[in-house]
């Protein structure tokens, strides 16, 4: 097992900031993003990390980037430390199989969800009002229920430790603008789709995931993280019921634990048992090899 990294330490680089996951560096004329072993929930940075966490998101990144470059172009410049600048070689350990070159861009401030089954904050939202971001959908959906099309829910784009909120289209529109908004959607749509097709072929159901796009010499460019157990909900097809919550690839294990705790998901989080910490780690590499048919040996 590689050694973990919580926080990463590059004094001879400059650090831009500390995300949930990633610490970003600027190089110049690229940015240096390396995902750490940290984990959240409930938008809340947990004191214990995971294990080879970190590793295993940007794999599954490079996959996904990789599969969807026919549809999007994105941020990634190189993955392979060997071609990194030369101000990055002296980390090269630190930075093996978890860090990415990537080009600037100009983040937009909306996160890009779509949603292909009712659950989380969707289901929560539809038992309230029948509507999800302003979404009127059909009576009588189950929980985790197969959506007739895939939704996009976008949402805002809140400062760590803040929640973000779902917000409709009408206010995607007035952040960002008719056309921007438009292609986005369509895009994000499009990008789900056929990812919800890669996965199903592996048995994976890919419940709902979220994107970031930046804009890139006016180019509008997939960026961060993409289609990873962090920022989606995976389920194992073969044990996959509607009608309830589902067994789950992704931190849904975690914060059904966390929610079994007297904790008011306000930092700080508590530390998490060495069964959660295996149990979380094996679910993301379960992932990654399914999902890549390739055995999880970085």
């Amino acid at each position: 097992m590689s050694e973990m990294v919580y926080e990463t330490d590059m004094p001879d680089l400059a650090l831009i900031k500390r995300g949930k996951v990633r610490d970003l560096y600027d190089l110049g004329d690229a940015l240096l993003m390396v995902a750490t072993d940290r984990i959240s929930a409930f938008d809340v940075i947990m004191p214990t990390p995971i294990p080879e966490k970190g590793r295993i998101l940007t794999q599954i990144s490079l996959f996904w980037f990789d599969t969807m470059k026919d549809l999007v172009d994105n941020h990634l410049i190189a993955s392979d430390v060997d071609q990194f600048p030369a101000a990055c070689r002296p980390y090269a350990e630190q930075l093996r199989y978890r860090s990415m070159l990537v080009r600037k861009a100009e983040p937009l401030p909306v996160e890009c969800v779509v949603r292909g089954y009712i659950s989380g904050s969707g289901w929560k939202s539809y038992r309230e009002s029948g509507q999800v971001c302003g979404i009127e959908l059909p009576a009588g959906l189950r929980e985790s229920d197969r959506l007739p099309e895939p939704l996009f829910t976008p949402s805002t784009k809140e400062e760590l430790g803040a929640h973000d909120i779902n917000i409709d289209f009408d206010e995607t529109v007035r952040r960002i603008g008719k056309k921007r908004a438009e292609q986005v959607r369509d895009l994000s749509l499009a990008i789900y789709t056929k990812a919800r097709e890669v996965a199903a072929s592996r048995g994976i159901i890919i419940a709902d995931t979220k994107f970031e796009f930046g804009i890139d010499q006016e180019r509008l460019i997939l960026i961060d993280e993409v289609l990873t157990p962090d920022s989606s909900r995976f389920w194992p097809k073969e044990t996959y019921r509607p009608g309830g919550p589902q067994k789950s690839f992704d931190k849904q294990y975690l914060r059904d634990y966390l929610l079994s705790l007297d904790w008011n998901k306000t930092p700080p989080g508590p530390e998490l048992p060495e069964p959660v910490v295996e149990s979380t780690r094996s679910k993301y590499i379960e992932a990654f090899t399914q999902l890549t048919g390739r055995s999880f040996d970085l």
